[in-house]
């Protein structure tokens, strides 16, 4: 499959599907509709692209992932993770921030700063420097920390 490259940032083509394992040595722009059946691992930013799916697991530096998005496997990150709505992950483990967005479905999720959770969620175990819970309005009205603005 091609993949298009802009200096150290890749864009995959939308509604590409990727049969094996993907390794990109840089950031990635996977647009929306966009499928991996293997392990996704990004040396950079992932932007995954709404109601893309993920077959296995996904490491990368910072991720945001799309809404609508399944992945079937942990999401290991070095940084932040922001997850928007309606997205479904087996869980989260991040070295940064992780925000959540209302009506997404996660199994644990710990990180090593502060984990942000805007309206309903489904999810396991929650673990975090400090666990912020607030209402789904709360993004409508840029309540977000500085440091911590999702990709929504």
């Amino acid at each position: 499959m091609k993949i298009y490259r802009d200096g150290n940032t890749y864009i995959a083509p939308k509604g590409t599907y990727f049969e094996g394992n993907v390794k990109i040595n840089g950031d990635f722009i996977v647009p929306p509709c966009t499928h991996f059946w293997g392990i996704l691992v990004v040396d950079g930013r992932l932007e995954l692209g709404p109601n893309s799916t993920v077959g296995s697991r996904v490491t990368c530096r910072e991720a945001v992932i799309g809404s609508g998005t399944e992945i079937k496997g942990p999401v290991n990150a070095s940084g932040s993770v922001t997850v928007c709505d309606r997205a479904r992950i087996s869980s989260i483990n991040a070295g940064g921030d992780v925000i959540l967005r209302p009506g997404i479905e996660v199994g644990d999720v710990k990180c090593e700063g502060t984990l942000f959770v805007y309206g309903k969620v489904k999810s396991g175990k929650l673990f975090g420097r400090q666990v912020k819970v607030l209402r789904a309005d709360a993004a409508a009205n840029n309540d977000f920390p500085e440091e911590a603005t999702p990709g929504c």
